[in-house]
């Protein structure tokens, strides 16, 4: 294994090259990928209605392409879904994202054609490895096995006969992996694409709690489940009894700040390394490319060409929509992309906050409708994951999950509030203290809660409930979205989501 590891290490160090190219040289290097996307989808149905061979510059296609979220380009996805080529992209389409998010559909369904499945997440993959080498010469990841954990694969449902396939974009991943990963990854390709998540665990557990694990790549919230069945299966205090030579996890999909001491405790190990990417089911957009920073390096040569919208100017009825020449740092924007997977100026519904122009770095922020602005207050994923955070360190707590609303006004003299949901893996030394904490490090860090939280001038202080172990988990099986790529939405402006949860935390409760 040792040869095997000197010779994976010396292939993916041979990508740095690439990366300082576009670090060095991000504007020319998005021109480059705007013309390329515009040649492609010239001759395809959207690209002909939208006159894309007319388009010579920026500005041309900003005028011609209007903005579109999942819910107005649906229409142009469900055709190609149906066995209509050359609709969105100028080869054919066999694999289609699926997953939940804020939109009217339950689900949605995202192209991945050839080229973003090369060019875009593999290449993610690649990039990812080799600056995590490039930090860490000494690696040993590759002197074992990378366990990952896979979604699920399904029949496409607007054309189940057809030979197109839908699934977790992790799922997908996994299908199309070379015959030679297979060699240093676990579990089985198989297991991973179980659908059945209970017994997808079990069994995932069972085939790698034997192996010589270096390496973990997934969302946190199944990792940990994962890591919890293999300590019961083995009986072991903790996963370094279980894989000794594990080094790095690489993690996505939600903030990892939540769950750091978490996995402190299920790794206490001073060589453990953890590592953020930003791999969507729309497209590998950042990672993390600094060893003392959380910042993600924006990936700018994977054929997607970005556009932001500040968030300032969000609900505006025509929002100025800006090329990454023009963002600023320390702003709040949303992401709009044109992509090698037949998506053209498409909103993402993620937003982002640049720390960095030179080269482009930024952090995930939240979401456009995952936010509370219900009184001013501009609460955003970001504000809620940090007050969190901060409380469970100082009360000694893990957190599972939560979710948050507002509680309106229901009339003169009446004021409104945050009401919270928290379900913890570990509870509180102080519960009283917890809250408490989470309103003062929330007032700390976001002066516009702050400032209606004064002298509770707008807020009063926010209602906490702590929820019963597994509260989430049977939410969402109820939802019908346990697993794969579904997530509890953490923030909303609506209740629906929380008064569901509220709902069933009652239910449970014993009578008397």
């Amino acid at each position: 294994m040792a040869v095997l590891n000197s010779l994976m290490t010396w292939i993916f160090r041979s990508r740095l090259g690439q990366i300082d190219n576009f670090k060095h040289n991000p504007i020319a290097v998005q021109e480059t990928i705007f013309k390329e996307l515009l040649e492609a989808g010239k001759n395809t149905d959207f690209g002909v209605e939208h006159r894309f061979s007319e388009i010579k510059s920026y500005a041309d296609f900003a005028r011609r392409v209007p903005i579109r979220n999942y819910d107005s380009f649906k229409p142009f996805i469900d055709k190609t879904m149906e066995g209509k080529d050359n609709v969105i992209w100028n080869k054919e389409i066999e694999w289609f994202a699926k997953s939940s998010g804020t939109t009217a559909s339950r689900s949605k369904y995202i192209p991945v054609t050839h080229e973003s499945l090369e060019e875009c997440h593999y290449k993610g993959g690649k990039d990812m490895v080799a600056l995590y080498m490039a930090n860490y010469p000494d690696s040993r990841m590759f002197a074992g096995k990378t366990l990952t954990i896979g979604g699920t694969l399904d029949q496409n449902p607007l054309n189940p006969l057809g030979t197109a396939r839908a699934g977790d974009i992790s799922a997908v991943i996994m299908e199309n992996l070379p015959f030679w990963s297979y060699f240093v990854r676990t579990p089985s390709k198989e297991t991973a694409l179980m659908g059945e998540w209970e017994a997808k665990i079990e069994k995932m557990a069972l085939e790698t709690m034997d192996e010589d694990v270096t390496c973990m790549a997934g969302v946190p919230t199944w990792t940990v489940v994962l890591l919890q069945k293999v300590l019961e299966l083995k009986k072991a205090k903790n996963i370094t009894e279980v894989w000794p030579n594990l080094e790095i996890f690489f993690h996505g999909a939600v903030a990892f700040g939540p769950y750091r001491s978490l996995f402190k405790e299920l790794i206490p190990s001073e060589k453990m390394r953890y590592m953020e990417t930003y791999n969507a089911s729309e497209g590998f957009f950042g990672i993390q490319d600094q060893k003392d920073s959380d910042e993600l390096l924006l990936l700018l040569d994977y054929g997607i060409f970005y556009e932001f919208i500040s968030m300032e100017e969000w609900d505006n009825e025509d929002p100025e929509v800006i090329p990454l020449s023009e963002v600023e740092v320390g702003k709040n924007y949303a992401l709009v992309i044109t992509t090698n997977g037949g998506l053209w100026r498409y909103k993402i519904g993620d937003t982002v906050k640049f720390t960095s122009t030179a080269p482009y770095r930024f952090r995930i922020s939240g979401r456009t409708r995952h936010f509370i602005n219900a009184f001013g207050e501009e609460v955003i994923v970001e504000n809620a994951e940090k007050a969190i955070q901060f409380a469970a360190e100082h009360t000694a707590a893990m957190i599972s999950n939560f979710t948050a609303a507002p509680v309106y006004f229901e009339g003169s003299g009446s004021k409104g509030a945050h009401e919270w949901i928290v379900e913890f893996q570990k509870e509180p030394s102080d519960p009283d203290e917890f809250d408490r904490l989470v309103d003062e490090h929330l007032r700390e860090i976001n002066s516009d809660y702050d400032a209606k939280r004064h002298k509770g001038l707008a807020l009063k202080e926010p209602i906490i409930h702590h929820a019963p172990h597994g509260l989430f988990e049977r939410w969402m099986r109820k939802r019908g979205k346990l697993g794969g790529q579904h997530k509890v939405p953490r923030l909303s402006n609506s209740r629906e989501y929380l008064d569901e949860i509220l709902g069933m935390m009652e239910s449970s409760k014993p009578v008397g």
